[in-house]
């Protein structure tokens, strides 16, 4: 993708430079510190890589400030994994500019809702603030969840 006029642009990512790996094990601490291992569903280096998972970062300039990922749960729905900001682009609409793109790319393969899963401790509380925004609202467990104290469940039709 190429720049927009404020110099954001989003790339499909193979996982392999410094930065986001870097970036990512900072996802994984962050998760791991915010709710008890069992109740932690993120994906690693090797489930982004997994077919079925289209992986991206967002760049402003040549730096990295956040990433994002799609993972396909059928023909109809999809799911969004591994949202993360780089805490140096905290607050500059990283995120939302991640989510619009998933949103979008979601469309553009046909599928039907979008859904997600993350914590539900005070450390999410943005993330949770973001998806309302975007229309994303609460839901039972999905795919191959279980209920979970420390996860919420959230989906929207697109």
């Amino acid at each position: 993708m190429r720049p927009d006029g404020d110099g954001w642009r989003i790339v499909e990512d193979d996982l392999s430079g410094a930065p986001i790996r870097a970036l990512l094990e900072q996802h994984f601490a962050g998760m791991l510190a915010n709710s008890p291992a069992g109740s932690c569903h993120f994906l690693d280096f090797d489930g982004l890589r997994a077919g079925g998972v289209t992986f991206w970062s967002i760049h402003r300039g040549d730096d990295l400030a956040g990433c994002g990922a799609l993972k396909l749960l059928g023909a109809a729905q999809g799911e969004i994994k591994s949202m993360r900001t780089h805490d140096a682009f905290l607050r500059q609409g990283v995120a939302a500019r991640m989510l619009d793109h998933i949103v979008a790319e979601a469309r553009s393969r046909g599928l039907e809702r979008l859904s997600l899963e993350t914590g539900s401790g005070p450390a999410f509380e943005p993330a949770l603030a973001l998806y309302r925004r975007y229309g994303f609202a609460d839901c039972e467990p999905f795919a191959d969840y279980k209920p979970d104290p420390f996860s919420r469940f959230m989906t929207r039709a697109l």
